[in-house]
């Protein structure tokens, strides 16, 4: 081992020169390696100390239009409160039922709670109900929705800037069934904002559309959506509700609030949403601002009610193309039913006529022919242009009331259909005479019998149960087949004493025939 080390360091004296040069090199080298290498990292901390720092810029709008419709529409919309007395014994759309028969006195009641929700009525007396309007007159005049100042007995709106708390008793100025649209007003000393109606019939499906209200109480609340279709008729035998639909969420207490557009302008009123929670699904239904408008205009009159012009006939809501062909027309509305009596029997039209024009003007569907009609005054005179086996006529007919013609279809749900404004009962119920179509579609013998058209809440009839379209048959069993023979018993009636009504109640038909009401009179 000893000998083998002398022999490498001999070797190594031997070739010095050269051993020393490797050496230089190899320390060389390492010098420059590490000298690359720090230098690459002596650039990047460089580089890296002139970075710019990141900063947050200051805030800006970059989209404002729906902000800035909000703060322009939400002063003109309010949250509307209502108190109303509601018995336990009487069912309110979509509440619990104490009469058994009541499933069959109401078809409709699903789909009414399917469209409006369900309302349970079994909890308090006082019932506090919150919808929205929108102020559309500078002087306090708001619509909103029929269905949220329904039977109520007191209403409040509060404003936006209004401090907490703070409530101004409204009154109604006029409400329309058909359409559920109502106009109230609050009177204040100052000039109210208000909201610029639109144009609906501009809307386009796809167009954004925003829906402002109170939903659950939570004022001035803002959503947004798109016009999901036009054209709607969600509610059976209303044919002066076509809907706007929308995606914007609409909930309970939006009742009553705007649709507006990109504009800023009201171009509907949210009325219903489709629904099998009570809540949002994607689907609401707005009443379009040309409707409203002219409701509106009718509701602010002197009469505060809607007219509606009619001529008394019936056809198929839905176009049927077999129609057109078995009756040989290409357009046009085929006659399906002729009210007897009506204008349009004086005027000769039969079943199986197809109208073609009103004054001229080419009628093309339904609804063009209910709008045109609808929208003309009682009295007036129109030229129908129908065709009968192939052959084009003409023939003229003076426009009537609506809610005169068919009294036995709307007389439960129109508050002047008759002749007259009905006379007040210290019974509590206003009653008028059956028209022998009423008769016969409540399986009552004709000329017999009065149908009750308002009940007082309150009052002895409500007490005992009376409703709106019961027909009276007896009272203390003495007939009552007109208005006079009510007013003559009613009169004769004292304080203390005992009244039984023999009473057909609305929806029971033939099988469960009538029953008695009966109490002491206070």
């Amino acid at each position: 081992m000893y000998e083998r080390a002398n022999t490498l360091w001999a070797r190594f004296k031997a070739n010095w020169p050269a051993s020393t040069l490797i050496i230089l090199l190899t320390l060389a080298l390492g010098i420059l390696i590490g000298t690359v290498v720090s230098g690459g990292v002596r650039g990047q901390e460089k580089r890296s100390a002139d970075a710019t720092p990141l900063s947050v810029p200051a805030p800006r709008q970059l989209s404002n239009q729906f902000s800035q419709i909000a703060k322009t529409l939400e002063p003109a919309v309010v949250n509307i409160n209502t108190e109303s007395t509601i018995k336990p014994s009487v069912r309110r759309r979509g509440g619990p039922s104490q009469n058994p028969n009541d499933d069959q006195e109401n078809p409709f009641g699903d789909f009414f709670d399917k469209f409006f929700g369900g309302q349970d009525n079994a909890g308090p007396i006082r019932e506090r109900s919150l919808g929205s309007g929108v102020i559309v007159d500078p002087k306090g005049f708001i619509v909103t929705n029929r269905h949220v100042v329904e039977k109520a007995d007191r209403i409040r709106v509060k404003l936006q800037d209004d401090p907490p708390g703070t409530l101004h008793d409204a009154k109604v100025i006029g409400t329309d069934q058909e359409t559920d649209l109502a106009v109230i007003k609050i009177d204040l000393d100052k000039s109210l904002p208000t909201a610029k109606l639109g144009n609906s019939d501009s809307m386009q499906v796809g167009d954004w559309v925003l829906a402002v209200g109170s939903p659950f109480g939570l004022q001035a609340t803002v959503t947004a959506g798109i016009v999901s279709a036009k054209g709607r008729n969600i509610v059976p035998n209303r044919q002066f509700q076509s809907f706007i639909q929308t995606d914007a969420a609409i909930n309970p207490g939006n009742s009553g609030g705007p649709l507006v557009n990109l504009d800023g302008e009201v171009i509907g009123i949210n009325t219903a949403i489709l629904t099998d929670t009570n809540a949002y699904a994607g689907v609401g239904f707005a009443l379009p601002s040309n409707a409203v408008v002219q409701v509106y205009n009718q509701l602010t009159g002197p009469e505060h009610r809607v007219q509606r012009g009619s001529i008394g006939i019936e056809f198929n809501a839905q176009e049927n193309p077999a129609i057109s062909r078995v009756y040989g027309v290409q357009s046009g509305i085929t006659v399906s039913s002729v009210v007897s009596g009506s204008p349009a029997d004086r005027a000769g039209l039969k079943v199986g006529d197809t109208i073609v024009s009103v004054d001229g003007k080419p009628i093309k569907n339904g609804d063009e022919l209910v709008a045109d009609i609808a929208s003309r005054k009682p009295g007036q005179k129109i030229t129908l242009g129908y065709i009968r086996n192939e052959q084009k006529q003409e023939t003229a007919v003076t426009v009537a009331d609506r809610a005169k013609l068919f009294a036995s279809r709307l007389g439960e749900d129109q508050e002047s259909a008759g002749e007259s404004q009905p006379k007040q009962s210290k019974l509590g119920a206003n009653v008028r005479a059956l028209t022998p179509e009423m008769a016969d579609r409540l399986s009552v013998p004709s000329g017999k019998g009065v149908v009750v058209q308002d009940v007082k809440p309150g009052s002895f009839a409500d007490d005992i149960g009376l409703s709106r379209g019961d027909v009276v048959l007896q009272i203390n069993k003495q007939p009552v087949n007109s208005e006079e023979d009510f007013d003559r018993i009613q009169s004769g009636l004292k304080s203390g004493q005992d009244v039984v009504f023999l009473v057909r109640q609305r929806g029971a038909g033939n099988n469960n025939g009538t029953i008695f009401l009966a109490g002491t009179l206070p």
